[in-house]
C-alpha cells in the first residue's frame, strides 16, 4: 500500500512532465487505452466476472465522464500549477467536498464534531493556498482554479461510485476506464504526433501514470480494502499528498512550502474526523 501510495504521489509530477509532450486529452486517451489492456490480466487473476447490467453500465459511463472532466483539470492544473501544491490540495478538498454534497444533496446525517471538522478543512485548505499571504486575486489563478474543479469533478466521481451495488469496485472500474478511453478518443485532435517518436523521459512518465499509479496501484488498493477493511485502507491516502509534496521537490525542483505542510496535516486530521478514519498502522507504529 505504502509503494502503491507512492505512485500515486508520483502522478502528479509525472502529469507535469508529460504537459511538456502531449495535450490533455491524448493523455486521457493514450492512458486509459494501455490502463484498460493492463487491467485485464489483473481480473483474471483474480478471478473476477467482466458480467455487467445495463444499470451498471449506465453508471460506469456517467462516471466515465466525470473522470474525462477530472483529468483535464488535473493535466492542465499541473501545466500551469505546481504538482505539490495540487497532489496536496485536491487530495484533501475531495474528501471534504464529498462530505459537504452528500449532507446537502443525498441526505447523509452528520453531528456536532462534523462543523468541527469542517471548519478546520476549510482553515486547512485556506493554508494550503496561503490565503494569508495574497490576495483573492492572486489566489484564484488559473492554476488554483484547475485544481478546484478538478476537487469537484472528482467529488461526483465518488459520489457516483458510492452508488455501486451489483459488482466488485475493480470490475467497475475497469469499465470505466473502457468509457473513458471511447471519451478520450472523440474529443483528441491527436495534434502532438506518434507517442512512439517520444524520449524515454515520455515513457517513463507515461508507463508510471498509466500503469504503476492507476493499474497496479488501483488495483492493490481494492485488494487491500478487502484484507484490511475499507477504513484502513482508506487511511493510507493520507499519504498521497505528501509523496506528491516530496516527489515534486525531488524531481522538479518546487519548493516545499511551510503553509502547504501545515494545511495538508490540518485537512487531513479533518477528513480522518469526518470518515472515522484512523492513521495507518505504519505511521502509529513510529510514533
Amino acid at each position: 500500500m505504502v509503494i502503491a501510495m507512492t505512485a500515486w504521489g508520483a502522478s502528479w509530477v509525472n502529469a507535469k512532465v508529460l504537459s511538456n509532450y502531449i495535450t490533455a486529452q491524448e493523455l486521457i486517451f493514450y492512458r486509459y487505452l494501455v490502463t484498460s489492456v493492463t487491467l485485464i490480466p489483473v481480473l483474471i487473476f483474480l478471478r473476477r466476472s467482466f458480467k455487467i447490467d445495463i444499470k451498471t453500465l449506465a453508471l460506469a459511463f456517467l462516471a466515465a465522464i466525470f473522470l474525462v472532466v477530472y483529468s483535464i483539470f488535473f493535466f492542465n492544473g499541473t501545466k500551469f500549477g505546481t504538482s505539490g501544491l495540487g497532489g496536496a490540495f485536491v487530495t484533501t478538498l475531495t474528501p471534504i467536498l464529498t462530505f459537504i454534497l452528500l449532507v446537502s444533496f443525498f441526505g447523509k446525517q452528520f453531528v456536532k464534531k462534523d462543523i468541527f471538522a469542517l471548519i478546520l478543512g476549510a482553515i486547512g485548505v485556506a493554508t494550503i493556498l496561503n490565503v494569508w499571504a495574497f490576495s483573492l486575486k492572486e489566489i484564484l489563478v488559473i492554476s488554483n482554479l484547475y485544481f478546484i474543479y478538478a476537487s469537484i469533478s472528482w467529488s461526483f466521481l465518488t459520489i457516483t461510485n458510492s452508488k455501486l451495488k451489483s459488482i466488485g469496485h475493480l470490475v467497475f472500474t475497469f469499465y470505466v476506464y473502457i468509457f473513458t478511453t471511447v471519451i478520450g478518443f472523440f474529443i483528441t485532435p491527436f495534434e502532438s504526433g506518434s507517442i512512439f517518436s517520444m524520449d524515454w523521459i515520455f515513457w517513463v512518465n507515461f508507463i508510471n501514470i498509466s500503469i504503476i499509479s492507476t493499474t497496479f496501484a488501483t488495483s492493490i488498493y481494492f485488494v487491500a480494502i478487502t484484507k484490511l477493511g475499507t477504513n484502513e485502507a482508506s487511511s493510507f491516502i493520507f499519504l498521497v499528498p505528501f509523496n506528491a509534496i516530496f516527489l515534486s521537490w525531488l524531481f522538479l525542483n518546487e519548493p516545499i512550502y511551510i503553509t502547504t505542510i501545515v494545511g495538508t496535516i490540518l485537512t487531513i486530521t479533518a477528513v480522518s474526523m469526518l470518515n472515522n478514519v484512523q492513521l495507518p498502522k505504519l505511521l502509529r507504529r513510529k510514533k
